[in-house]
């Protein structure tokens, strides 16, 4: 009976100490779940603010129309965003998507791919190289960036 005894304490205690180790198993599972859930919400965080800081350098800038042409060119077929330029010859045209100045709201209906106007010299949409040009970022209610407006000062 004693033999007995000691078999029932053994596979007892080895029936304890599986469910200990699956228990602690299941919480480390857990626990780094939720640590990999917070990393990638940071990551993702991190890659937005990234993105965007290729915006600083149109915040509130002066920059010549041979800067301007090149952030018309690169910028003129992304996604959900636009490119608004005023020439000294009260010429207005939006590059890329229209967008709501104010609001950052991007109208999905019209986009202007043709940069033709702004390289011809005899067009009020002409951006010529040497001229002086006040730029500024618009956000949406999500501050995401989402145009550049130039305006030509001299």
């Amino acid at each position: 009976m004693g033999s007995n005894a000691t078999a029932a304490l053994k596979l007892g205690a080895a029936v304890f100490l599986t469910i200990a180790l699956i228990t602690i198993v299941v919480s480390l599972f857990i626990s780094s779940t939720d640590a990999v859930k917070e990393g990638q919400t940071q990551f993702s965080s991190i890659q937005t603010q990234l993105s965007q800081t290729r915006y600083n350098i149109y915040e509130n800038t002066t920059l010549s129309g041979s800067q301007v042409m090149n952030a018309v060119r690169q910028f003129n077929n992304e996604t959900q965003f636009g490119v608004y330029v005023q020439t000294g010859k009260n010429g207005v045209t939006y590059y890329g998507n229209t967008f709501n100045q104010t609001t950052g709201e991007i109208d999905g209906t019209a986009k202007n791919t043709n940069l033709q106007p702004a390289q011809d010299e005899t067009n009020n949409n002409y951006i010529n190289p040497s001229g002086k040009f006040k730029s500024s970022v618009v956000r949406d209610a999500n501050n995401m960036v989402r145009g550049i407006v130039f305006i030509q000062t001299k």
